[in-house]
């Protein structure tokens, strides 16, 4: 053995025993992959991977995504070892309270983690949209031989991922975009957590995503440095498809009484196999969390080679300033998360007299104005573009340009190349959304989605990791209501608006009409802290006439005085959407029969209770109790605004297919039931 192979091998051992040290120390984790892994690893961070620790968000950096979140030491140890700001206090601190190395890797946590990854086949389908960012910001930003965008995202995935439907859905779209700058190690160790992948998998992943358009290799031993590296730099020159590199793998490597067994997947070896698998490997380390100084000044030459490559693509970057000056600012803006100035002076609002629309379609006359003053707005539907009206007209189709030349033709006009800004995702709604966080993650986008409101379901897991990551993302959802009409109950939500409303820092909006729209997405654009739902109707609503009625503004604070008859009520209806309006119409009729009545329009919950006690007493004085809350969805949680004496009108079933004004009768959403229930709240007073 050469001194430079028995140094690669005390490397990649002390990436496993770091890692088994922390989970044994923790008495918590996942030892199996950081264990089998280590090697393919080590090959891909040491001579492949483009990054610098001591700058983490240097733009043009090579992305690596741990798909397989549960081996989170492993990238610990990597983060570590690199020279990352993660000490080795950290990963003795691994599972702890406060602590930067939490059991999965979570984003802004430590730096050098792109992004929270665990539930498995987010990190992959993740890496897919960053791969779209790269490739779009190259199309739209290289100038000839200066390449300011030219990086590649990696992920390590595992089995787990590979049976995870979200990945199916993000591969075949990644493979149809012939994204070759994304390249995913797959640690194909044939075990799950519950016992062999054999149990409930027994496909060929190879043949699956050579089918999908992938380039795949095979990797036969998981500990073979050379045969790994051959395999990635193959990879690397592949331009026109993604790629999957198999890597036959070891699941818990070394450990006698584990390796290749479930076993060694999600607990602590024990005491007694972590010193029995330090045996077996020639572990010399005399202590736990040892590093031999010869492994660091290895590891650490990422530090110089990191600080070279981004003084290089510095130097690349001022070069290009030269030239463009204009385009080398736009890129340090969006990179930045900066807005454009002046990017709300082509937004108008609707005038009083205006027809009824749709808050869908009113949602697409203030898209489009953004999109010509917001360059980073892009995304698309799953397939429903001509039915949520969320399609940047004149934009392009983001697609691979070599399609084009086999004869395929764009949908809207512009470009139909990488530098479109409209996704086909497909009828693809968990991929969909999973995409646009990586996106989000990547850098230089305000990313949307949009499908019907029911279908949030399908996109639930990526929605909740933009809301934990605290991305900027927009997801829009049209039909969103029993006034959906005739598709019946499985298009009619009843639930999700309700559900989406209880995830933390999510921000969901449901306008009641064009001009509350237009601020919702004025809202949405400038929300940093989190992504931003937005809630439109199918059917047309009236636009509200702003003589009589406050003004729209008021949705900035989540909710306002929409309508009063007194400015000291004894009736408070609540409403969203579109329930104002019929809302409004039972208020004046209880005005014309003497009550005082005050109509709040509450688009946005969250908003509304961020604003200060005071402001929210003056829309709600805790002294009027007789509140009626208004909304076709399901009514639990309306509580939180009516109180313990109010009333709830609302839906308490699933929907059915009928024309939209029949449901809103038979269901009892009706200006009737807004003045029965009044009367029986003033009569009980």
């Amino acid at each position: 053995m050469s001194d430079k192979t028995e140094l690669e091998n005390k490397c990649i051992n002390t990436i496993r025993f770091l890692a088994a040290d922390a989970i044994e120390k923790a008495k918590s984790g996942h030892p199996g992959m950081p264990l089998g892994a280590a090697a393919a690893a080590f090959t891909l961070w040491t001579r492949h991977l483009k990054h610098n620790p001591k700058n983490p968000q240097w733009p043009d950096r090579d992305r690596f995504v741990l798909s397989a979140g549960h081996a989170s030491m492993l990238l610990y140890s990597l983060l570590h070892l690199a020279g990352y700001d993660l000490t080795i206090d950290d990963i003795k601190n691994f599972r702890q309270w406060g602590s930067r190395t939490p059991g999965h890797p979570e984003y802004r946590h430590a730096p050098g983690v792109e992004v929270t990854t665990g539930p498995l086949g987010q990190g992959l389908a993740n890496a897919v949209g960053m791969a779209i960012a790269e490739a779009h910001l190259a199309a739209r930003f290289n100038k000839g031989d200066e390449k300011i965008v030219d990086h590649f995202t990696y992920v390590m995935a595992g089995d787990g991922d590979m049976m995870e439907g979200v990945v199916a859905e993000a591969c075949s779209l990644a493979g149809h975009l012939r994204l070759g700058k994304l390249i995913v190690l797959y640690d194909d160790n044939r075990v799950t957590l519950a016992g062999s992948a054999a149990l409930s998998c027994t496909e060929n992943i190879e043949q699956r995503f050579k089918a999908y358009g992938w380039q795949v290799q095979k990797v036969a031993d998981g500990n073979d440095v050379a045969s790994i590296d051959r395999a990635i730099k193959k990879a690397k020159r592949e331009s026109e498809k993604p790629s999957l590199i198999c890597i036959a793998s070891t699941i818990g490597y070394g450990a006698p009484g584990r390796q290749g067994s479930c076993e060694a997947h999600g607990s602590p070896l024990g005491a007694d196999e972590l010193q029995k698998t330090k045996e077996s490997l020639c572990w010399l380390g005399d202590s736990p969390f040892y590093v031999a100084a010869e492994v660091y000044q290895y590891f650490r030459k990422a530090v110089a080679r990191g600080k070279k490559s981004e003084k290089q693509w510095q130097a690349s970057f001022d070069a290009y300033r030269q030239q463009d000056s204009v385009l080398a600012a736009e890129f340090e803006r969006i990179i930045s998360s900066q807005l454009p100035k002046n990017w709300e002076a082509t937004l108008s609002e609707f005038p009083n007299g205006s027809k009824d629309v749709a808050t869908r379609k009113a949602g697409e006359i203030v898209m489009q104005s953004l999109a010509a003053k917001v360059p980073e707005l892009m995304g698309g539907s799953a397939d429903l573009n001509p039915s949520c009206f969320t399609w940047l007209k004149g934009m392009g189709d983001f697609q691979s340009p070599q399609l084009s030349k086999e004869g395929l033709h764009g949908m809207v006009g512009g470009a139909w190349d990488y530098t479109g800004r409209n996704i086909h995702f497909g009828i693809r709604e968990h991929a969909m959304g999973s995409i646009t966080v990586g996106m989000a993650l990547h850098g230089g986008f305000i990313p949307y989605t949009a499908t019907f409101l029911t279908f949030a379901d399908y996109m639930r897991p990526p929605m909740r990791l933009a809301a934990l990551m605290g991305l900027r993302s927009v997801f829009v959802f049209t039909h969103d209501s029993i006034g959906v009409g005739e598709d019946g109950p499985t298009h009619q939500p009843v639930e999700q608006i309700m559900n989406l409303r209880q995830v933390p820092n999510m921000t969901v909006i449901r306008p009641a009409d064009a001009n509350e729209t237009l601020e919702a997405w004025r809202i949405a654009i400038t929300n940093t802290q989190g992504p931003t739902t937005l809630i439109f109707s199918r059917q047309n609503l009236p636009v509200l006439d702003r003589s009589i009625c406050n003004a729209a503004s008021g949705t900035k604070q989540g909710g306002y005085i929409l309508w009063e008859s007194s400015p000291d009520p004894e009736l408070i209806l609540i409403a969203t959407g579109s329930e104002i309006s019929l809302t409004l119409t039972a208020a004046r009729k209880l005005a014309e029969n003497g009550i005082k009545v005050r109509v709040v329009s509450l688009p946005s919950w969250e908003i509304f209770d961020r604003q200060p006690r005071e402001y929210r007493d003056s829309i709600l004085p805790p002294a009027i109790t007789a509140r009626i809350a208004i909304e076709a969805g399901i009514k639990l949680g309306w509580e939180h605004y009516v109180g313990l004496n109010g009333k709830i009108i609302g839906m308490e079933t699933f929907g059915a297919s009928a024309p939209a004004p029949v449901l809103y009768e038979k269901f009892g959403i009706t200006v009737e039931k807004i003045l029965e229930a009044a009367q029986e709240l003033l009569h009980q007073a």
